[in-house]
């Protein structure tokens, strides 16, 4: 293993369960916590050296600065979504923390990747682009990947196939306009709209089920952390081991003009190729719906 670091600014349940999940796959020789909270780290840090019996990864306390100079960066600091709380609501507290926190890591490694996790996501990713002065390719967020396993798994029940024979995706934004690429869904090479146990779903119901289940978590348990801390830890794997796997992130889309989820390709280089799937005309309506709300999001903080 080379010596790959992966740096976790904001070390609360989310920043944990991740540096966690990605400890029990042992692709990293080293983990880096950063929280304003030197207390945390080092509780986090005591903590999760106890599970140093299932992995070699080392696990310290850092501070902003040593985090720039990480090979991944992985940002999960913010302000906390209070319950009922729309995403976009927490934009401003968390542009603010956001400025502090990539200020305080210039200048940042040149080949640096650095994946965003606090929400709303997709605005937090377009502003951290801005920030860190990375190429885009190298600034992305976790976007629709939690929400696309969270549908797979669904699905996987309807259908009695494990979760990922399953190829269907949530896409745009990661928050109530994302939507599901039913078109393009497909199991075993058959599309997922021919299978009678599929026609029989509420589509609209789905989508709502999917959008809302952080809600219903949020409700009774106070945060989500572990689909987040499963699906980033497999982003730093992807990098690390140049996987070239295809997952519906959140990154700067071009022809749209602003950051939301579509499927891309992440390997050691960070998003390597974006891919254009077939949608549906009401898919497609909403994608370009979605990119709408972002862009005059967007544009405040540009």
């Amino acid at each position: 293993m080379g010596h790959n670091r992966v740096a976790i600014v904001g070390s609360g349940s989310v920043g944990a369960t991740i540096a966690y999940a990605i400890m029990l796959r042992d692709v990293a020789s080293e983990i880096m916590l950063v929280d304003v909270v030197p207390d945390i780290v080092r509780g986090q840090t005591l903590d999760l050296s106890d599970a140093q019996l299932v992995s070699d990864t080392k696990v310290r306390g850092g501070t902003n600065k040593e985090a720039g100079q990480c090979e991944i960066i992985v940002i999960t600091a913010g302000a906390k979504q209070k319950p009922g709380e729309s995403r976009t609501g927490l934009i401003d507290r968390n542009y603010k923390i956001l400025q502090s926190v990539i200020g305080d890591m210039q200048p940042i490694r040149k080949d640096a990747k650095m994946i965003i996790v606090a929400n709303p996501v997709d605005v937090l990713t377009h502003i951290a682009r801005k920030l860190s002065g990375l190429p885009t390719n190298q600034v992305f967020g976790s976007g629709t990947f939690l929400d696309s396993s969270r549908l797979r798994v669904l699905l996987a029940d309807k259908l009695q196939v494990s979760a990922p024979s399953i190829h269907a995706y949530v896409l745009g934004e990661h928050g109530d306009s994302q939507f599901i690429a039913w078109e393009s869904a497909t199991v075993a090479g058959k599309p997922l709209l021919s299978f009678p146990e599929i026609q029989q779903l509420d589509k609209e119901q789905v989508r709502k089920e999917i959008a809302g289940k952080a809600y219903e978590i949020i409700k009774l348990k106070g945060a989500t952390y572990y689909g987040i801390g499963a699906c980033v830890a497999s982003l730093c794997e992807a990098i690390i081991l140049n996987k070239r796997q295809v997952r519906p992130l959140s990154v700067y889309v071009d022809s749209l003009g602003t950051t939301l989820s579509v499927l891309a390709k992440i390997g050691s280089n960070g998003i390597e190729q974006l891919y254009d799937i077939p949608l549906a005309k009401e898919e497609r309506a909403q994608l370009e719906e979605s990119a709408s709300g972002l862009r005059e999001i967007c544009s405040k903080y540009t």
